[in-house]
């Protein structure tokens, strides 16, 4: 059986930095917190809270004075006046493509633009470049969300609106949305687009588009929770009807009829689980 491995699986730069960093605190503290989970990722997890990584979800429930580690999505700003509060030694692990976003949303709102975010509303990204934008943001997952924005933009009597996107966004979902709000919104106003989405991202889509169309079986292998794994997923799916989504290779069942397999992995999938796959597969 062949099997194609795609270049691009696995760690990318912002969850590899997250993690290293994250084990060197570790061996440094006793006890250290995280703000939310550090990657969607339940084996990596797993590690990191048996070397003694607490996560906590809200700020107000890491104990004063204790060190708390900022993952790779961000967060507001309130969480930075609240962790000053507390006098919590906070360990910065944002992603660097992420804190552009964070800077250029803040720049364009401070000259007064509204601000369109395509992504996942509830997703931690969203939620910290959001309170970046403080009141001037709509946020906009598919199309069924463009008029609620575009009213939304209209009430504030601004007239320029700035279109970014969740770092780990489709690519071609956000062009496809860009040019919906652009006939949509109407020509009296200016629209700028930055195109946030971070490049590995770009590449992993690509690769993930390219393999599925050349295979049997289409492997995903990332955390149930990952939204960047989920698009792999799809646009494998939509190429290759027998493509699944796991997180280690105990959930693969029978293989039959089937003499190329591709295999693609998040952005939060260490190496180890994907080469486990890779042998296990290699095996059958």
């Amino acid at each position: 059986m062949e099997v194609i491995l795609g270049k691009t699986a696995g760690f990318c730069f912002g969850v590899e930095n997250a993690v290293n960093n994250t084990k060197n605190e570790l061996n440094k503290n006793e006890k250290v917190y995280a703000l939310g989970e550090l990657t969607h990722n339940r084996q990596v997890m797993n590690e990191l809270e048996n070397k003694g990584l607490i996560v906590r979800e809200n700020i107000k429930d890491i104990p004063d004075n204790s060190t708390v580690i900022f993952r790779a999505h961000g967060v507001p700003p309130k969480i930075y006046e609240i962790a000053k509060e507390k006098n919590l030694n906070i360990v910065d692990l944002t992603c660097k493509s992420v804190l552009r976003i964070h800077n250029l949303v803040s720049d364009f709102v401070n000259k007064g633009n509204y601000i369109f975010v395509i992504g996942k509303k509830e997703h931690p990204e969203i939620v910290g470049i959001c309170g970046f934008c403080r009141e001037n943001a709509s946020v906009i997952l598919n199309e069924d969300d463009i008029n609620e924005a575009i009213k939304n933009f209209k009430k504030t009597g601004l007239k320029k609106v700035v279109i970014i996107a969740q770092t780990t966004f489709n690519f071609e979902k956000f062009n496809n949305l860009v040019h919906k709000i652009k006939d949509d919104i109407g020509k009296e106003y200016e629209i700028e687009v930055i195109n946030t989405i971070c490049n590995a991202t770009v590449i992993r889509q690509k690769e993930t588009d390219d393999i599925s169309k050349n295979v049997d079986m289409m492997i995903i292998i990332g955390g149930k929770n990952s939204s960047n794994t989920e698009k792999l997923y799809n646009i494998a799916k939509s190429n290759c009807e027998n493509t699944i989504w796991i997180e280690t290779k105990d959930e693969i069942h029978e293989i039959e009829n089937v003499s190329k397999v591709g295999i693609m992995a998040g952005a939060s999938t260490p190496k180890e689980s994907i080469m486990d796959v890779v042998e296990y597969i290699k095996g059958k």
